[in-house]
C-alpha cells in the first residue's frame, strides 16, 4: 500500500479526523451503546471491555464518548457534549481518557495491531516486532 504524502502536518490531522472509523461509543443522553459490526471478529472479551469502558466513561463524565481508529491505525478517544449540558465534566473527561490510556495500554496496542493487519494489510510480524522494541 502506497503511503499518503501530505503537504503539511495540519493536512495530515484533518485527514485523520475525516477518515476515522468508529469502533464503539456510548451516549449519556440516550443511554445507548453502539458497536460497529465491522469489528465483530474481535474476541468477545475485548468487545465486553470496550463496552464497559464506554459506558463507565459516560456515567462518570457524561456526554458522548467514542473509540475510533485513525486511517493510520492509531486508537483515538473522543468526547463531546451538548452545548447546554451543565453536568458534563470536561476535567473528569480528560483525566478518564488519560487513565484509560495508561491502564488499558496493552489492549489499545493490540487493537491498533489488529486494525493494521486486518484493514491496512500490514505485516503482523513487523508490527509485533516494533511493539516489542517500544516496550
Amino acid at each position: 500500500m502506497e503511503p499518503i504524502n501530505f503537504e503539511n502536518q495540519e493536512e495530515e490531522y484533518e485527514a485523520q479526523d475525516r477518515y476515522r472509523i468508529v469502533i464503539c461509543g456510548a451516549n449519556s443522553y440516550d443511554k445507548k451503546y453502539y458497536f460497529n459490526k465491522k469489528f465483530d471478529r474481535l474476541p468477545s472479551s475485548i468487545k465486553e471491555e470496550l463496552h464497559i469502558i464506554c459506558v463507565l466513561f459516560t456515567e462518570e463524565a457524561g456526554g458522548i464518548f467514542t473509540i475510533s481508529f485513525t486511517p493510520f491505525g492509531h486508537v483515538e478517544f473522543d468526547t463531546r457534549h451538548e452545548e447546554d449540558d451543565l453536568f458534563y465534566d470536561e476535567i473528569s473527561a480528560r483525566l478518564l481518557i488519560r487513565e484509560i490510556r495508561r491502564k488499558k495500554r496493552e489492549m489499545i496496542d493490540a487493537l491498533s495491531i489488529y486494525f493494521r493487519v486486518t484493514f491496512l494489510h500490514q505485516d503482523p510480524a513487523e508490527l509485533i516486532e516494533d511493539y516489542e522494541e517500544e516496550n
